[in-house]
């Protein structure tokens, strides 16, 4: 492996000051009885923490709206005994020198009704649509639109009280923004349907508020992907100029740093140019971008045909994530399964000992350590 140097800088943005540039992206993992983070969530994120991560950006942790959770045991990010759990996580991150940000989340369409515990309130979707053609969800009303945005302000402004060092908006993969920003799942005629600018309003008014509830220098992080859950292939922007005219609103509500997710962090995401989708997003806005895909494993996450679970993976080479990041294509790398399977990975990748780290084997996800 290349010298791994690149990956130590530190990085500075606004008050956001990270010793190196590795990133614990979001996982979803359950282990939250009556949705409160307890204290084998709070020892995960430390253990993270004290192996040398620079960033930790939580799982997705639901804000206060009826119909957010679309899973059973994820955390929430309201009420008391949850926020409570929340601060023993703050503490204990930056305790041991780490820093993170909670990513809030509102699941839209992928919640089922009858999911606990909220029972039989339906997925709140733009056109009632969690694939689409198929209306067999709810279609929000204003009132219910303006309600979700309230519940971002909040969360933000209560992640900013708990001591968190950044706030993520979670806009990927097919949950409630991202099925706003895609035309397949947003066939509304008001102002928040149709051309591009208009499917990103919602995203706009929940970044304007978050902005407006944490003030002018906290950091406030959005995750985004082409890909959707439902549809790996989906694209919400198929050049580089679609994608300026979708990123440009975000900007300007007040985004300041993009997280980019793709499955494959080395894929070029348009023709013509070897820069991924967090090289692009950094080349056009100017912002900081953090890259993700697989990073260190030798297989992307998607699951062997006949099964759920993550496909397993093993240690793979860092040299060409380390070129990017070298050469400024991005300035902040996300790590999933790595870490998962390695607490310790950045201390192992930082003393040259990638190859001794364990694999990522599908038992990990059943288990919090």
């Amino acid at each position: 492996m290349s010298d791994a140097a690149p990956l130590f800088q530190p990085f500075q943005y606004g008050p956001l000051s990270l010793a190196n540039r590795i990133v614990m992206a979001p996982m979803t993992r359950n282990f939250s009885p009556g949705n409160v983070p307890g204290d084998k969530v709070v020892e995960y994120y430390r253990r993270r923490a004290a192996g040398g991560v620079g960033l930790i950006v939580t799982e997705g942790t639901c804000i206060d709206h009826i119909a957010a959770s679309g899973y059973p045991d994820v955390p929430y990010f309201h009420g008391e005994e949850r926020l409570t759990g929340w601060q023993k996580v703050v503490e204990a991150v930056h305790a041991e020198g780490g820093k993170i940000a909670p990513q809030l989340w509102h699941c839209g369409g992928m919640r089922k009704a009858g999911t606990p515990p909220e029972g039989d309130v339906p997925g709140y979707t733009p056109s009632g649509m969690n694939v689409p053609g198929k209306v067999n969800r709810h279609i929000m009303t204003q009132d219910d639109i303006n309600d979700v945005v309230a519940a971002f302000a909040r969360g933000a402004a209560d992640a900013k009280r708990l001591g968190f060092d950044a706030v993520e908006l979670h806009g990927a993969h097919g949950y409630l923004i991202d099925q706003f920003f895609w035309a397949g799942t947003n066939v509304r005629e008001d102002a928040y349907g149709g051309s591009m600018e208009r499917r990103g309003r919602f995203a706009v008014e929940i970044i304007e508020a978050v902005r407006d509830a944490v003030g002018p220098d906290f950091p406030i992080i959005l995750r985004w992907s082409q890909w959707k859950q439902q549809d790996y292939t989906a694209r919400l922007a198929l050049s580089p100029a679609e994608l300026e005219q979708f990123l440009t609103p975000l900007v300007a509500a007040g985004v300041d740093i993009f997280h980019c997710s793709t499955r494959r962090f080395w894929e070029p995401e348009f023709e013509g140019s070897d820069l991924n989708l967090a090289g692009w997003t950094r080349k056009i806005t100017g912002k900081p971008a953090i890259t993700v895909g697989s990073v260190g494993l030798t297989e992307d996450f998607l699951p062997v045909p006949g099964e759920s679970t993550f496909r397993e993976a093993e240690p793979a080479s860092l040299d060409d994530l380390l070129r990017r990041l070298e050469a400024g294509e991005f300035d902040l790398v996300a790590v999933g399964r790595a870490l998962i399977a390695n607490p310790d990975w950045a201390a192992l990748v930082r003393g040259g000992e990638l190859a001794s780290a364990r694999p990522f084997q599908k038992e990990n996800l059943f288990e919090l350590v």
